[in-house]
């Protein structure tokens, strides 16, 4: 098995990045596999230079991988461009690629689960990546099972699915439209359409839902392990695009997830089960925003009466 190279794209993060860069060290097959790191450039101000410049200074000291690549940008691209940039090139020398950011922590036996299955799956056209991480559905799942579309928290894939990435968001966006999938594609409630409506308006830069909307519009599916071998600490408002929220976080599993070929099919089941645990997060969540809404006008009502005494 001719292992995949492991790409790490990182910015200013440098706890985050440590964390990131401990745990896949200690990954069974690091020591054989090929690290490759993208290191933003730094934005136009005297912290985001400092903060870029001691995590390319800790990047120097990393050892533990069959070897090194550390490409730092002269220009800060942003995270949406550095991975289409990233990614393209790897997949483009390689032929299949690891992908990881800096706040994702893997458990020691991702790199032998993303390495077993891609190279299971290569030859089978239907399959477009590998994914790493599952929602905490209270479910016992598969070992792994598969979902229309593709995912961004520890993944990977060949060159001939990264092929099919499209980067126009409008394209997309249509294409959903006509073809009536918009219901579909949110999943039991998750924003995905909004959020692509918002990447062409430009309110976000989002590569990883368009990344998703070509994977689905194609109807191909991505392999899942029924536990999760990655764990998201990015959820401190420490990110670009993220806030703080611990819905998401999971436990990471700490066994080999068995990889075996199964029936090249979406799982229907597992596809309900991710749609339900959407639908009651985002309920909850309309929850909370209503009784902020409530509460805020309650205290408006207190103010003005306090004003006008």
């Amino acid at each position: 098995m001719i292992l995949a190279p492991v790409a790490l794209f990182v910015y200013n993060r440098l706890e985050h990045t440590k964390k990131t860069i401990e745990a896949l060290q200690k990954n069974e097959l690091a020591i054989n596999s090929d690290l490759v790191i993208f290191s933003d450039g730094f934005k136009n101000s005297p912290e985001s230079k400092s903060s870029v410049l001691v995590v390319r200074e800790y990047l120097k000291t990393i050892s533990g991988f069959k070897s090194i690549k550390i490409i730092e940008r002269l220009e800060n691209l942003g995270l949406a461009n550095s991975i289409i940039n990233g990614v393209t090139e790897i997949v483009n020398q390689s032929g299949k690629i690891i992908v990881l950011e800096d706040d994702l922590i893997t458990s020691p036996y991702f790199l032998r689960y993303m390495n077993e299955a891609l190279d299971l799956y290569e030859n089978q056209e239907e399959v477009i990546s590998i994914h790493g991480y599952i929602y905490p559905v209270k479910h016992q799942l598969p070992e792994t099972f598969f979902i229309k579309g593709a995912d961004c928290w520890g993944w990977a894939t060949w060159k001939r699915g990264w092929d099919l990435f499209e980067a126009d968001g409008q394209k997309l966006l249509s294409e959903l439209i006509a073809k009536k999938l918009t219901r579909e594609f949110d999943l039991g409630g998750y924003p995905y359409t909004q959020m692509l409506r918002g990447q062409i308006k430009g309110f976000n830069n989002s590569w990883a839902v368009r990344w998703y909307a070509s994977a689905f519009l194609k109807n191909k599916l991505t392999l899942y392990p029924g536990y999760s071998l990655v764990s998201n600490c990015g959820f401190d408002n420490s990110g670009t695009h993220t806030g703080r929220m611990t819905a998401f976080f999971t436990e990471i599993y700490n066994k080999p997830v068995i990889v075996a070929k199964i029936s090249v099919i979406e799982n229907s089941e597992v596809r309900l089960i991710v749609a339900r645990f959407f639908k009651t997060l985002y309920l909850r969540l309309f929850i909370i925003f209503v009784r902020y809404k409530f509460y805020l006008k309650i205290f408006k009502r207190i103010c003005l009466k306090a004003l006008n005494r």
